[in-house]
């Protein structure tokens, strides 16, 4: 385990931060204060690790994610360019935990496709997929698939409307995918 700032590096790591060996971080990454970025993880180029996150094994970040502060991404998810994940929102990634019962085996996959952004405090139950471009509002309880598009929102998680690539919300999933 390092927090060592060798000029080698293309990327930033605040020296209050960890990242373990075996780890593949992208040119102009920057992880801030607090982050423990585990083994076998894979980060793209230009993204931004807020304070206080950790990214666990085998983990991998596509390019320019913005994760913000106290998110933890666990293994067995995925998130494709240009996600977005708000403020304090949860992956769980066994759909039954017990202390007393090692499910370690039992990882679902969680996919979160390009574009995709996730507000602040929501929950994306595992082993389901976040269609690109969909916006997942605060506080939000995913429970199943999201489509491409999908505006989400409430415990559980319920399609409302559709959004463009830029967020914007649009009439029809035709027109979200036009903008």
């Amino acid at each position: 385990m390092s927090n060592d700032k060798s000029p080698m590096t293309n990327y930033f790591v605040h020296e209050s931060s960890y990242v373990d060996e075996g780890c593949r971080i992208g040119k102009g990454t920057k992880i801030w204060h607090f982050s423990h970025i585990m083994k076998d993880c894979i980060i793209g180029e230009d993204c931004n690790i807020g304070q206080n996150v950790v990214i666990s094994p085998d983990v991998v970040l596509g390019r320019n994610c913005k994760i913000q502060n106290n998110v933890s991404v666990y293994t067995g998810v995925r998130c494709e360019d240009d996600v977005f994940l708000g403020p304090s929102m949860v992956f769980t990634n066994v759909i039954n935990p017990r202390a007393a019962v090692s499910r370690k085996d039992e990882y679902k996959p969680t996919i979160i496709k390009r574009g995709a952004s996730v507000g602040a405090n929501a929950t994306i139950v595992c082993g389901h997929t976040l269609g690109e471009y969909c916006l997942i509002g605060a506080g939000s309880v995913v429970t199943k698939d999201v489509p491409a598009y999908a505006l989400m929102v409430g415990n559980p998680a319920r399609q409302i409307g559709w959004v463009n690539a830029h967020g914007d919300k649009c009439a029809s999933l035709e027109e979200a995918q036009k903008s």
